[in-house]
């Protein structure tokens, strides 16, 4: 009987994993605290989208007002990166739609909620994780970027174009007609075929980066959150909060912007845009990796 009221009154713990913790099941599907916040993000998105179209008139005003300013904005930015208004029309809705995801997922988990949860093997498990703070999330999202810009670069210029890029078949079999004009095409094709094995590598380093960055930075938030409110649970996190804020705006941003910059770049042919779109490119990727470090 003594075991077992001491037992009761064993002290709960709230640990920081980095893995998502399930807090029910459907099924054998585990249901983890960063799936329901992604499913409120959903919702939420939803939601809003089901106002405005309630809501839509031909001479806007309000909330409608709003967001076509922010559209009309949106766009105007995604023109710069792309520099064709027709790429923009066509990768814009996949770019905004991740950054509003990314968004939302990264404010409702900084929302101070941590009182809700469920008490699992004497650990505390919190209702609300940011479903970025879940390498698995940022991963899907890494994932459906790379492969859907690598598929928008096949409708655009063509599987043979894209194929090249990576595996360019096309400098080695140039070997044969050039060698007699020219025999330092013996030296320039295979560097240029191993060019595009590096193009090749760089796809998966693409993923990795996506995916890290933006995971490391939202479950950085939340451990700074977390350990400030242990030290002085009212006042002190304020500042950390508003700070965890601005920061998870400018994830969204540079997480959508990267998007539509490999969307681009799969756009492009290589033989015609080689040189101005790469070193534009190049330096549009510096300056956000500076933003986001």
């Amino acid at each position: 009987m003594e075991n077992q009221i001491n037992q009761n009154q064993a002290p709960v713990t709230h640990e920081v994993t980095l893995y998502a913790e399930p807090i029910t099941h459907i099924g054998s599907l585990p249901v983890t605290n960063s799936l329901l916040t992604s499913w409120i993000a959903v919702f939420i998105i939803i939601a809003i989208v089901a106002v405005l179209r309630s809501k839509l008139k031909e001479i806007p005003k309000g909330i409608q007002n709003f967001f076509e300013i922010m559209y009309e904005g949106a766009l105007s930015l995604c023109d710069q990166v792309t520099n064709s208004r027709e790429i923009t029309i066509k990768v814009f809705p996949l770019a905004f739609a991740i950054f509003i995801f990314v968004l939302i997922n990264n404010w409702v988990g900084i929302l101070p909620l941590g009182g809700f949860g469920i008490i699992n093997g004497g650990a505390f498990v919190p209702f609300i994780r940011s479903g970025t703070a879940d390498i698995n999330t940022t991963l899907a999202l890494s994932l459906m970027g790379v492969i859907g810009a690598n598929i928008f670069g096949i409708v655009s210029i063509g599987a043979w174009k894209t194929f090249n890029k990576y595996v360019n078949l096309r400098a080695l079999g140039s070997i044969p007609a050039k060698i007699r004009k020219d025999p330092t095409v013996l030296v320039v094709a295979p560097v240029t075929f191993f060019v595009g094995v590096l193009e090749l590598i760089g796809e998966f380093a693409k993923v990795a980066s996506l995916s890290f960055r933006l995971f490391g930075n939202v479950f950085a938030g939340e451990v700074l959150l977390l350990s400030m409110s242990a030290l002085l649970a009212y006042g002190l996190p304020i500042p950390f909060l508003f700070l965890e804020i601005f920061v998870g705006a400018i994830q969204a941003f540079i997480f959508a912007i990267l998007v539509l910059v490999y969307f681009t770049i799969a756009a492009q042919d290589h033989d015609e845009h080689e040189g101005h779109a790469s070193s534009s490119v190049e330096k549009l990727e510096g300056e956000l990796e500076s933003l986001a470090g």
